[in-house]
This record gives structure tokens, C-alpha cells and sequence, in this order.
């Protein structure tokens, strides 16, 4: 297997939305692999600033992006990140595929970055974050703990911009583009013909899909990835794979064993998700005595939710301002995401609070703009997909910060958040997994 590059980044990504973004900041910083997540493409300059970066991201949006916005804006997006020099440019995308054919379009975000009769593998499933895919299907873990067939999934099935209809990986896609697909299956991971099939369907180009079930098809997954290099497309379930693939090689050792994530006194919270299981962890926050501020989505009175979220601080007491309890759908309101973060914003300043959360990835994206942040590296693990985070902004000093998509971890998620780990849910919280 090739060696890691040491002068140039290891791997470059772009994230089709935010929280997905950070999650693959999780995968590798935790891995041992420093990596630094941008907001905006980064100048010499920023990236000067974090000269132990082995991983190089750029936080995106392009789930919510027409077609024609990703063939206009992709490009140079791309080229951006191929410029690094790294081996590998991840175009990270959901792990439950959130896509159509007109909206978040991964076909379109494949024909546009691959060049003329180019192969492009998928991963999308990792068992660490409850994703499997089968002969091509893939199943994922609901708040309930069940596991669904993804046109099954009581969330996903319903999703209010991409309602998933098919399970079928390649079916799926294919409905977005016309270009070749294929299917590296358990049959050819497990019996070691996965890089046959790769070589094969480097002949025609295109898309290969990749099975995952369990590690030793990981593991076979990255060793794929590694050995196809250049554009791969992917949830963190990419990640996953390499590092699987790279510590089974000997090319990087084992991980440090992170801190445990330590308590704070009181915190912050703003919520733009309507997923259900947002809104149990908002219940078990109200429960662990968070101040619950519900505010109304579609004339939000942003003053009052402030006063009130101030003097929740003020009492001690942890201020969780939500649009939602998962009975409506709040929309991927850019707007809403904004006001939330300038709120939050005005929390910080006003009291100096030093932890926040951050829920909804349509959410975290404008309100951790509207915070003034331009760089995100990775602290201490929490849950899979939603670790502790620090902001990084231009001038003044960072901010820890959670940034959970609705999907992301266990019931008692903002109670860990204030309250640290409890010692039976290990360095990750990988006790409950709700990725």
C-alpha cells in the first residue's frame, strides 16, 4: 500500500452541508490525523495558521444547490481543493444520501468533478455511526434504536425536501446522472476481489458504489479508496475506511486516547432541527432543567427570545431556544439559521459563556457564519457525528462549540453537553450510537 503523504495534505474534502462537514473533521482528528475545517475557501494566509493540519476541508451547502448552481460553482470549488496536492478529494455527502434529482444532486456533483470516462467509488454506510449497505442497499439506525431499510426509516422516509423512496444505493443515483454505475458487493469484499472490481470499473468510468457490513469490509472499502486516489465520493463512512485501511497496513498508529469531555456550568443551545429526535433531546433537556424557549418559527419575536435565554444565564440555569419539537418543519431557512447564530452570538459576548450547541445542519451552517467563525478544529469526543468543537475567528479569541445534525446522538445529548460524560458511556459516547 502507498505510503501517507507528509508534504501535502493527506485528503481534501468538501462538504455538502455543515454538520456533515464536521463529522469527517471528526473521523480523522480523532484518528490522529490533524484537520482543519474552513468556511470559506482558505487564502495562504489561513492556512498558515494551522501549519499541523494533515486534512484540509471546506464546510459547503451544495445539498440545498439546484443542478445548474452546482455546475456553475462546483468547479472552482473543486479546483480549489485539488490545488492543495492532496491524494484523495472527498466530496463528502450525507450517509443517508439526503439528494434529488433537482435539489443536492450527487450525480451532477460527480459529472462535474470527475473528468471524461474517470471512476469515482462511493461509501456511504460505517457501521460506527449505524449505516450498512448490503448487495447495494442501505439500511440505517433510527432514534429508536430499530434498524431500517432507509425507504423505511421513520425519518428519512418522511424527510420534508428529500423523502427517500429507495433504498437501492445505485438506483437512487441514477436517477440524478447518466453515468456508468457498478456495485463492488459482500461477495467481492469478502472474498478479497475488491480491487478486481475496482479494475474493472475503472474500464467504464463512473460511479462504484461500495458495500460496508461490518470492519473487515471497512477496511476492504479503503483499501479501494486508496488504491483509486483522486475524486471519491462518500459520508464519513470514507473516512472510516482509510483509517481502518491504513492502521491495518501500518501506515498510522493507534490514536491517543482522547480527554473525557469535562462539565461546565451552564450552557447555550439553539435549535432550528425539526427531526424527532432533536425533540426528545430537547424534552430531556427541559427534564435536566434547561430553560426551553420556543420560538416561533414563522414570526419568530427574536427580542423576547433573547431576554428570556439572558435571564436563564442569569439564574444559572442553561437557555435552550428551539423553532421546533419535531411536529412541523421549520424549512431550510438560511434566515432563521442567521438570527439563531446572531443570537447566540449576543449570549457569548453578553455573559461570556464558554459552551454552545448548535442543532440542525441546515442551522449550523448560517448561524455559525452569523458567530463570525472562519475555521473549525476538533477538541474532545461526544457523541459519533457531533463532537466538541473550537471556533476559530479572524480576531479574538475561539469558542467551544457542538454542531449536531437532527439525526445525532443519544436522547440525553445536551445533558452530556453541560453535564461531561458519564463514565459509563466511554471517551466517545459510543455507548448509544444515533448517527
Amino acid at each position: 500500500m502507498t505510503p501517507l503523504p507528509t508534504a501535502t495534505p493527506v485528503l481534501a474534502f468538501y462538504g455538502d452541508d455543515f454538520t456533515g462537514s464536521g463529522a469527517v473533521l471528526e473521523v480523522l482528528s480523532f484518528a490522529g490525523l490533524p484537520t482543519v475545517l474552513f468556511l470559506a475557501p482558505p487564502t495562504p494566509a489561513d492556512l498558515a495558521r494551522f501549519p499541523e493540519a494533515r486534512a484540509i476541508g471546506l464546510a459547503g451547502d451544495a445539498r440545498t444547490w439546484s443542478p445548474d448552481r452546482m455546475r456553475t460553482e462546483l468547479p472552482a470549488i473543486c479546483a480549489s481543493l485539488r490545488a492543495l496536492g492532496a491524494p484523495i478529494l472527498h466530496y463528502k455527502l450525507c450517509s443517508t444520501l439526503d439528494s434529488a434529482p433537482g435539489i443536492g444532486s450527487i450525480g451532477t456533483a460527480a459529472e462535474v468533478a470527475l473528468a471524461p470516462g474517470a471512476l469515482a467509488p462511493l461509501v456511504v454506510a460505517a457501521p460506527e455511526i449505524g449505516r450498512w449497505q448490503a448487495f447495494g442497499t442501505l439500511f440505517a439506525r433510527a432514534g429508536d434504536g430499530g434498524i431500517h431499510r432507509l425507504d423505511r426509516h421513520p425519518t428519512m422516509s418522511v424527510h420534508p425536501v428529500t423523502a427517500m423512496d429507495e433504498a437501492d444505493v445505485l438506483r437512487h443515483i441514477a436517477r440524478q446522472t447518466s453515468l456508468p454505475l457498478a456495485l463492488a458487493d459482500l461477495n467481492d469484499l469478502k472474498s478479497g476481489r475488491g480491487l478486481h472490481r475496482l479494475t474493472e470499473a475503472q474500464r467504464t468510468g463512473g460511479i462504484l458504489a461500495i458495500d460496508v457490513v461490518d470492519a473487515e469490509t471497512l477496511a476492504a472499502a479503503g483499501d479501494i479508496l486508496w488504491q483509486a486516489q483522486g475524486f471519491v465520493l462518500g459520508s464519513q463512512g470514507v473516512e472510516y475506511a482509510l483509517v481502518a485501511a491504513w492502521r491495518r497496513a501500518g501506515l498510522l498508529p493507534p490514536a491517543p486516547t482522547p480527554e473525557r469531555l469535562a462539565p461546565t456550568g451552564r450552557i447555550a443551545v439553539v435549535s432550528g432541527s425539526c427531526s424527532p429526535t432533536t425533540a426528545a433531546q430537547i424534552d430531556a433537556a427541559e427534564a435536566a432543567g434547561f430553560a426551553v424557549i420556543d420560538l416561533c418559527p414563522g414570526e419568530p419575536d427574536w427580542d423576547a427570545a433573547t431576554r428570556a435565554a439572558l435571564t436563564a444565564l442569569a439564574d444559572g440555569r442553561s437557555p435552550l431556544v428551539a423553532t421546533s419539537r419535531g411536529q412541523n418543519d421549520t424549512g431550510a431557512d438560511p434566515g432563521l439559521g442567521a438570527g439563531l447564530g446572531r443570537l447566540l452570538d449576543r449570549l457569548i459576548r453578553e455573559t461570556g459563556i464558554t459552551r454552545s450547541v448548535i442543532a440542525g445542519g441546515d442551522t449550523s451552517s448560517a448561524a455559525a457564519r452569523a458567530l463570525g467563525l472562519t475555521a473549525l478544529t476538533a477538541e474532545t469526543p461526544i457523541a459519533p457525528g457531533a463532537p466538541l468543537l473550537r471556533g476559530h475567528r479572524a480576531e479574538g479569541p475561539g469558542i467551544e462549540l457542538v454542531m449536531k445534525g437532527g439525526q445525532m446522538g443519544p436522547t440525553d445529548f445536551f445533558v452530556h453537553v453541560r453535564d461531561g460524560l458519564p463514565p459509563t458511556a466511554g471517551a466517545a459516547g459510543r455507548m448509544r450510537r444515533n448517527a
